[in-house]
């Protein structure tokens, strides 16, 4: 694709890394097989290749990002199933952040969107005050159909997304020794909207890796990721979490050592890989941030490599696996979770349409609930025909929305890991495999 950026404008790293990416696109077309909304909506805008176009328009003209241009990168999932189908290389993922900061430094929402997204931003990554916000979420559930009719369809969608049962404590900062001689020194992230709604994913993970010989450290100044901000493209908060997760990180690799940094939520580990692009321009942040990416791993990964022990309680249940699009396209992450699961007795299948978004990606049943809720069910129906006794994935978001639209138990693979390997049963398991 051809581009015509000015001088001046290249000067800016942003557009130089803009220009590349456009430059890499050839127009082929082949992302629109993948894409989601495309699948769904048959609109070329609602493409990767149409809103490549659009965030070229916008940036090559320097132009305030416009209603259409708004509305089209809005419905994106940022699922990146068009970066793994994309035979030229062409890095959407950069291009559609950068658009999104854009649009959120050059065009004023209507006045309830915005206030929606500041809520998300001021609330989301923060546990507790998540908690407290799913617990008026469970008072509005009844209401949420009323909510959806007077036309504040985010809020519904945010009631109806609430557990009705309240999670277990939030996981304690600090040091969990391994089972024995230790092996190896971990940094394990919590989370935030991961230790608001399931603890246990993070609990699972310690006490697996501790029979494994793994000594694991939750870092006390380490929280979100940034991640939500960043896809809203609020990138000034985003980029202030990234610095203060480095760091807590960097103090433990000049304390004791690190030899990875394990991360359970995929969306998460996706955007922590990427800390060392996002601050690649920061004079102090620039090699600290690449140090952290090279050392973050998702769990499934690690535990791969470090090999797990003899399962104890072969199961020979069967696991339909979800690949969430943040574990498949963004990290190109694909054996290992399934071979994990294979190796603790578990039949494991695949889903058809793997390749497609679940309809969670961040906030995005919340903001965007219509296209979110065609796209759960496309996924259950998916998933519906591999006759599971269970629903096995590796990212909260995606538990939640799966869950929101089905009665077969959903839960994370190290939950169902933990369990084989000597753990307790999952939580949502019990009372329907006899536990």
């Amino acid at each position: 694709m051809q581009t015509s950026f000015s001088l001046a404008q290249l000067a800016d790293p942003n557009i130089a890394t803009a220009d590349k990416i456009l430059r890499a696109c050839v127009h082929c077309g082949f992302c629109q097989a993948t894409c989601p909304t495309y699948v769904l909506l048959g609109d070329e805008l609602d493409s990767p290749r149409g809103r490549i176009y659009l965030i070229k328009e916008m940036l090559e003209h320097d132009a305030p990002a416009t209603a259409e241009v708004v509305i089209h990168i809005d419905r994106c999932l940022s699922c990146l199933a068009c970066m793994t189908t994309c035979p030229s290389g062409v890095h959407y993922m950069h291009l559609v952040d950068h658009a999104r900061e854009h649009i959120e430094a050059t065009y004023e929402r209507p006045l309830l969107d915005r206030l929606m997204r500041l809520f998300l931003a001021h609330v989301m990554p923060y546990p507790r005050r998540l908690r407290l916000a799913m617990m008026a979420g469970v008072i509005g559930k009844p209401f949420a159909p009323l909510l959806n009719a007077v036309g504040l369809k985010p809020l519904a969608a945010a009631a109806r997304l609430a557990p009705l049962r309240a999670p277990e404590a939030m996981t304690e900062t600090g040091v969990y020794p391994a089972n024995g001689l230790r092996k190896a020194r971990v940094a394990l992230l919590a989370g935030c909207a991961n230790e608001a709604l399931a603890p246990s994913i993070t609990q699972a993970t310690i006490r697996v890796l501790n029979r494994h010989g793994v000594e694991v450290v939750v870092a006390p100044d380490v929280g979100c990721c940034g991640s939500l901000e960043h896809h809203m493209g609020r990138e000034a908060g985003a980029l202030g979490k990234a610095r203060a997760n480095i760091d807590g990180w960097i103090r433990e690799i000049e304390g004791e050592g690190l030899d990875a940094i394990l991360i359970t939520i995929s969306g998460c580990g996706t955007t922590v890989k990427d800390y060392g692009f996002m601050l690649r321009t920061d004079p102090v942040y620039a090699d600290k941030a690449a140090k952290v990416s090279g050392l973050a791993r998702d769990i499934s990964e690690y535990l791969a490599a470090l090999g797990i022990v003899p399962p104890q309680k072969p199961s020979n249940l069967t696991v339909a696996f979800h690949s969430a699009c943040s574990l498949q396209h963004g990290q190109r992450v694909h054996r290992e979770p399934r071979d994990l699961l294979a190796a603790c007795g578990f039949v494991v299948k695949d889903i058809p349409e793997a390749h497609l978004c679940c309809g969670s990606a961040g906030t995005y049943n919340i903001m965007q609930p219509d296209i979110a809720g065609r796209l759960r069910d496309r996924k259950i129906g998916n998933i519906e025909k591999t006759a599971p006794d269970i629903i096995a994935a590796g990212n909260i978001g995606c538990i939640t929305q799966i869950a929101s639209g089905t009665a077969t138990p959903v839960v994370h693979v190290v939950e169902l890991i933990d369990w084989a390997t000597g753990g307790p049963m999952p939580e949502p398991l019990k009372g329907r495999l006899g536990g």
